[in-house]
């Protein structure tokens, strides 16, 4: 199986051409740029249209328009994770997505214990606390997160949020992907990151 990842395209994606040929296409948060409905909606009708076979996707800190939404009407091979997961050719996705709601009152690290402990391959938008979280200054990733990763051990960790530090990287048996494709200060895209399972 292989995953076209990516992450934090705010509003961009329709610059996205020549994307490669994949089984699954994850997209992990920040879609939109100031979390409108209409971006949301514009983001959705590309992403649904897009040709892959399955297409997964969770919201980022800047999608909080998504908060409590039911969204309806997505084809039977796209998943909108939120807190739960999807098993696609018998491997287990989860996603947690970055609602500032749930960052502010305690929720997001009680979202991050109930990741399953069989999960293969785990998608959310923060990075785990010293993986590929870091803009030069500061570490943005979640010490909640890497414990429970630690725990669980997924296969695959795909995540974004930090721009600077688009990439792959392979600790102990995982393998994690940043996969922001829009650069630090918002003027180019990142190419996405390919993962063969």
């Amino acid at each position: 199986m292989k995953i076209l990842h990516l992450s934090d395209t705010h509003g961009c994606h329709h610059r996205l051409r020549g994307l490669p040929e994949a089984d699954v296409l994850v997209h992990s948060g920040d879609f939109t740029m100031t979390g409108t409905e209409s971006e949301a909606l514009d983001f959705l009708n590309w992403f649904c249209d897009q040709p892959y076979p399955h297409k997964i996707f969770i919201c980022g800190n800047h999608d909080d328009c998504l908060y409590d939404s039911n969204i309806d009407g997505l084809d039977d091979n796209v998943h909108y994770l939120r807190n739960s997961g999807v098993e696609i050719g018998g491997v287990k996705f989860y996603g947690v997505p970055m609602f500032m709601d749930d960052c502010a009152y305690g929720r997001q690290n009680r979202n991050y214990a109930k990741i399953p402990g069989d999960t293969d391959v785990l998608i959310s938008h923060s990075p785990a606390y010293g993986i590929l979280d870091d803009d030069g200054k500061v570490r943005y990733g979640s010490e909640e997160l890497l414990e429970r990763i630690m725990a669980v051990r997924p296969k695959y960790h795909l995540f974004g949020h930090v721009h600077s530090r688009h990439g792959i990287l392979t600790i102990d048996g995982t393998v994690y992907s940043n996969g922001a494709v829009m650069n630090d200060d918002y003027t180019q895209l990142n190419k996405p990151n390919i993962i063969e399972l």
